[in-house]
């Protein structure tokens, strides 16, 4: 008598795991539609920097040399390769926060994502001034600003995702080491006095 209450038993349990699997497999599939977007993210700080290399690859081995030479500089190769990672970590942060706002073009983004956009355009335009308009005076109060915008955007965005915000960090320091550089180089621009001098006048 009591067989058929325990194979009533095991079947509706089996069919209350199937049916947990089930709903597993469905909540999943969002955040698997989610990786190109996320992809999306990743690669669009990047056109940037790439536009800057086709424009400036030519000369960009002497991009540092500068009436005195700057013993922190880094080489053109070391300089791409950290902007690169800044931007890709950067990225990242910003679909983090798409995200957890929920995705799509929602009114919750506008302003997280919206200064996130800002801060991208004022960091392409100060490496346009930088390596292509060579224009160090600038490019600092670019990198100026710049600074205080990710500043603002990474207090807007702990609250949001905490990942996302510490992810800015390194780029905070970045934006110091570069600042410092732009900084010198625009200094020396203001002291033609201390250019050194040609050979042929050395002679005289």
């Amino acid at each position: 008598m009591k067989a058929p209450c325990a194979e009533g038993c095991f079947s509706s349990h089996l069919l209350c795991i199937l049916g947990s699997q089930y709903s597993l497999i469905q909540n999943c599939t969002p955040s698997r539609r989610m990786w190109p977007q996320g992809a999306a993210f990743v690669a669009l700080p990047l056109l940037g920097p790439t536009l800057v290399w086709l424009l400036t690859h030519h000369w960009m081995s002497g991009w540092c040399d500068s009436l005195r030479k700057l013993p922190w500089c880094p080489s053109h190769r070391v300089l791409l390769l950290v902007w690169t990672a800044i931007y890709s970590i950067t990225g990242y942060a910003s679909y983090l926060v798409w995200k957890d706002l929920g995705g799509g073009f929602g009114r919750p983004l506008a302003l997280p994502l919206g200064l996130y956009a800002v801060q991208l355009a004022i960091s392409w335009t100060a490496l346009i001034l930088l390596f292509t308009a060579h224009t160090p005076g600038l490019a600092l109060l670019h990198l100026l600003l710049l600074f205080g915008l990710v500043v603002s955007t990474a207090l807007i965005w702990h609250p949001i995702n905490k990942l996302a915000a510490l992810l800015l960090l390194p780029y905070l320091a970045w934006l110091t080491v570069v600042s410092s550089i732009t900084y010198r180089l625009w200094r020396d621009s203001l002291c033609p006095e201390h250019q050194p001098q040609p050979t042929w006048e050395k002679r005289d």
